[in-house]
C-alpha cells in the first residue's frame, strides 16, 4: 500500500466489464451491467481493491439519457444511481472489515457529464440542475466524496459547484477535467471546450469550493503537458489536492472527434510505463492517482506498490 501522502483510485469500470465478459455494448457502455447483471459491477469493484485502490467510484458514469435513452432514464434513472452507491458502498465496506486488508476503502460518487462525454456544445445549463441533482441525492447515503468526472468546460465545473451548494453535503467536492488532444507541443493544453486549462483550473480555485482537482480521461502525454502549465499554480494552492487518472484510448492521429478513438486500446503503455507517467505526476503535484478507461487491476497493483513515499 501507498502512504497517506499518495491516494490511489481505482481504474475504468467500462472497460473492465467489458474485459470479464460482463453484457456490455454501445450506448448503454457500463449501464448496461448495472441494468442485467449488477454482481459483475461488485465483482470489478473487489477487483480493483483487491489490487490497491483505496478509492472505489461508483458505476453510475453511463446512467444519463445519452447513454441508456430518455425513456429508461426516465423510468429508472434514479434507482440505477442508488444501485451504483449501493454496490460500491457495500464492497468498500466488506473490505474495510477484512482483518488482512489495510485501512478503509471510502467510496467516490460519480457525477457524470449529464449530456455527454467531450462534448461541450451539448452542455444546457438551464437543464443541467436537475440532472446533476440526481447524482448528488441518490449517492449522498453511500458516498464519503462527490466525484464530477469528465468536465470538458468551466461553465459545467460551476454547474456542478452550484448544485454542490445548494444540496449542502458536507462530503468533498472533487473536479476532474479532461483535456483536448495537443497536436503541436508548444500549444497551451485546453479542455475540451477550448478553454485553457490554466483559466479553468484558476476559476475553480477562487470559488474555494472543490478539495481537489483532476485531470482525466485524456492521454498520459496530454495530462503531463497539463501539469507542466499550471505549475505554478498548484505550487500556489497547497490546501487542494491535485491527481490524474489518463486513459489509454488509441491515439487520435487527426484533428477530429476523439470518440473516433474509443474502439481501440494503446499497446504502448503498460502497466510499467504507466506508473513511470504517475511518478512524473506526483512530482508534478500530483497526490491522487488512479486510471480511467482501459486502466484495469493489473495497472492499479502496479500503481499501489510503485507510489510509495
Amino acid at each position: 500500500m501507498c502512504s497517506d501522502q499518495t491516494i490511489i483510485l481505482d481504474g475504468g469500470m467500462g472497460r473492465e466489464l467489458e474485459r470479464i465478459g460482463a453484457p456490455f455494448s454501445q450506448p448503454f457502455w457500463s449501464a448496461q451491467a448495472l441494468i442485467e447483471a449488477p454482481e459483475t459491477v461488485s465483482s470489478v469493484h473487489r477487483n480493483f481493491i483487491r489490487s490497491g485502490a483505496q478509492i472505489i467510484t461508483t458505476n453510475s458514469y453511463a446512467v444519463v439519457p445519452s447513454h441508456i435513452g430518455e425513456d429508461l432514464f426516465q423510468q429508472r434513472g434514479r434507482e440505477l444511481i442508488a444501485l451504483s452507491g449501493k454496490l460500491a458502498r457495500n464492497e468498500a465496506d466488506d473490505a474495510s472489515r477484512q482483518p488482512s486488508f489495510f485501512g478503509a476503502v471510502k467510496v467516490a460518487a460519480c457525477v457524470p457529464p449529464v449530456f455527454g462525454s467531450y462534448q461541450p456544445d451539448n452542455f444546457k445549463p438551464d437543464q443541467a440542475a436537475a440532472l446533476i441533482s440526481m447524482f448528488f441525492e441518490e449517492q449522498e447515503l453511500y458516498a464519503d466524496l462527490f466525484l464530477a468526472e469528465t468536465i470538458s468546460s468551466i461553465e459545467e465545473a460551476l454547474s456542478v459547484m452550484k448544485v454542490y451548494r445548494e444540496f449542502g453535503s458536507d462530503k468533498p467536492l472533487w473536479l476532474a477535467f479532461t483535456l483536448k488532444e495537443l497536436f503541436d507541443e508548444t500549444s497551451q493544453p485546453q479542455i475540451r471546450s477550448g478553454e485553457f486549462l490554466y483559466d479553468a483550473l484558476q476559476s475553480i480555485l477562487q470559488q474555494g469550493m472543490a478539495q481537489a482537482i483532476l485531470l482525466n480521461c485524456c492521454s498520459v502525454e496530454d495530462i503531463s503537458a497539463g501539469f507542466n502549465s499550471c505549475d505554478q499554480l498548484i505550487r500556489n494552492h497547497a490546501d487542494v489536492k491535485f491527481g490524474a487518472y489518463a486513459n489509454v484510448f488509441g491515439k487520435v492521429k487527426e484533428k477530429r472527434s476523439p470518440t473516433r478513438a474509443i474502439s481501440e486500446l494503446r499497446e504502448d503503455i503498460s502497466p510499467q510505463s504507466y506508473l513511470e507517467y504517475a511518478r512524473k505526476w506526483k512530482q508534478q503535484g500530483a497526490s491522487i492517482i488512479g486510471g480511467c478507461c482501459g486502466i484495469g487491476p493489473e495497472y492499479i497493483q502496479i500503481l499501489s506498490k510503485g507510489l510509495i513515499d
